[in-house]
């Protein structure tokens, strides 16, 4: 049989635009001589569409156009992704669905089994499980129609306190019953730098293991938070990759699974996958929000630079603009780098000086203030001036501005609300401070784009005389080891002591996470690179008495 992966980048409740691309896609498979086009999960919606799937007319709308899509696959057939409707008297009102398209009408449906309600997944939330096992028959083959999570019933735990085995049910072990000849599975699979490994990992496994080929399609592009890198597959009964589809870009090819050839694997660069990944969502996030412009704050330091540069290669530079606000703090090395990456960037920018509008903040509040030590509330008065003007700016020109927070300062709320954490996307905050370092170095692998003095500098907010970042936290390789086996790994300040750090150390880092929560809940969206994101994949209550 010929089959088709289609690889595309799909819009959530673009229907019309979604299915252009589905209908694109089943005409070229037409020409190439497929018998058989496969489409991701949910590709006829968008993943993930999140409460639209309670309005009634978001779905009467989904199914319409499957039901259009349909009238295309003649001498063709197509699985797409959408929602369809629980026909049984109990449970919730939808299913999760790959809908089997030919011969111009809807043949047969199959439904998701495994539904994730973990991290950023809460497809529980709205969708009924699959509790039957069929095949599709189709040009004499037998095919067992998976739906990403389907083939993910045993997977590595995130930590020690997690199970492998998340669910009471292998779809792939009852659909190995029924002696099907090849697994396909419907996927919207998202990145984070550790998952491409881990997701061939599960593919070549439960190909060896049913000694069966399988024929895996994801979607690329990002939706908000969600990036999408495709990477999609098709592997023989051996376990042996044949096709390995483009990653971050969308993709089609046909292939033949009687005889395809195995290809070899090319190792993983994982800053360049995150430094793809990070323009992919800065660009989709303005595209599909009909958004053009981006604003932000120039420092002079690194992380402002490192989003600069990113905004700049996703929009382009006539699409950008920087604006530079020094203080009283604000050393002239740092106006001289953020002017100098400007150059180097071809941006506009401009320069506004904070300190008469600091010096009168501070004169109205001295009666209030009076007798009372300089502190942490006449810095923020800064970071508060710096956020007021950026957001002016915005508002004026109808830019977007972009939030400059690594995820260092988000984890132990190294930032001013209302100041240095305003923006409507946050690129970097799922970055840690180390990993900043080294993709700013990545992005001047050919030329200097980043001034180097904003790599090699101390890094400091310049909020009080000679400030540097150590003043208040450990050197930031200690820190972000630390905050790695708290977040990510979820161990307690316990196990990290054991691990040979600091008990102190861990004690206050672990502290600052948690006293900051309030500050995350108002974040901007944060680009999800990671696989374990502040934002919709950690949830922790703001008011809890429990703390490690």
């Amino acid at each position: 049989m010929k089959i088709a992966l289609a690889q595309l980048n799909y819009h959530i409740a673009n229907f019309e635009g979604n299915s252009k691309k589905i209908i694109n896609s089943i005409q070229k498979a037409k020409e190439g001589g497929a018998d058989l086009v496969i489409f991701s999960e949910l590709s006829v919606t968008g993943y993930y569409p999140n409460d639209l799937l309670e309005r009634e007319e978001f779905v009467e709308k989904a199914e319409k156009t499957i039901h259009e899509i349909a009238g295309h696959c003649t001498g063709i057939a197509a699985l797409v992704g959408g929602p369809s409707i629980n026909n049984g008297q109990r449970g919730k009102q939808l299913h999760n669905s790959a809908w089997f398209l030919k011969d111009g009408k809807v043949s047969a449906l199959r439904h998701k089994t495994l539904l994730p309600t973990y991290d950023i997944f809460d497809e529980y939330r709205h969708f009924e499980p699959n509790n039957e096992f069929k095949l599709i028959e189709y040009k004499g083959e037998k095919l067992a129609v998976t739906i990403c999570e389907d083939i993910w019933d045993e997977q590595p735990a995130a930590n020690k306190f997690a199970k492998e085995k998340l669910y009471s049910v292998s779809p792939l072990e009852e659909l190995s019953k029924l002696d099907p000849d090849i697994i396909i599975n419907l996927s919207a699979s998202p990145f984070s730098y550790n998952q491409e490994n881990q997701r061939k990992n599960i593919l070549l496994k439960n190909a060896k293991k049913y000694h069966l080929p399988i024929a895996y399609v994801n979607q690329t592009g990002a939706n908000t938070e969600l990036i999408f890198d495709g990477g999609s597959c098709f592997i023989n009964a051996n376990g042996e990759i044949c096709t390995e589809m483009s990653y971050f870009k969308e993709d089609f090819q046909i292939i033949d699974t009687d005889n395809p050839p195995v290809i070899k694997q090319s190792k993983t660069d994982v800053i360049g996958k995150i430094h793809q990944a990070l323009i992919l969502g800065i660009r989709d996030y303005f595209f599909k929000s009909n958004l053009h412009d981006a604003v932000l704050g120039l420092s002079g330091g690194i992380d402002s630079a490192l989003v600069c540069a990113l905004a700049v290669e996703a929009l382009g530079s006539e699409h950008v603009r920087g604006i530079l606000m020094p203080s009283v703090y604000s050393s002239d090395h740092s106006i001289a780098d953020a002017v100098q990456l400007s150059k180097n960037l071809n941006i506009k920018y401009d320069i506004i000086k904070i300190q008469p509008m600091v010096y009168e903040f501070e004169k109205q509040l001295k009666p209030l203030f009076k007798g009372l030590a300089l502190g942490v509330a006449e810095e923020n008065i800064q970071a508060r001036t710096r956020g007021v003007l950026v957001m002016a700016v915005s508002n004026k020109f109808g830019s977007i501005l972009l939030n400059t927070t690594n995820k260092s300062e988000c984890a132990v709320g190294y930032g001013t609300l209302y100041g240095d954490m305003n923006g409507g996307l946050a690129v970097i905050a799922d970055l840690y401070k180390t990993d900043v370092y080294r993709l700013s170095n990545y992005i001047n692998r050919e030329k200097e784009i980043i001034p180097q003095n904003s790599i090699t500098k101390a890094p400091s907010a310049e909020l009080r005389p000679d400030q540097k970042d150590t003043d208040s936290l450990p050197d930031y390789d200690t820190l972000d080891a630390i905050l790695f086996k708290y977040i990510e790994q979820n161990q307690s300040p316990k196990e990290i002591t054991e691990t040979g750090f600091d008990e102190k150390t861990v004690t206050k880092i672990s502290r600052m996470v948690n006293k900051n929560e309030y500050k995350r809940f108002q974040a901007a969206p944060i680009l999800r690179i990671s696989s374990k994101a502040f934002g919709f994949g950690r949830k922790i209550p703001i008011v809890a008495k429990f703390r490690y």
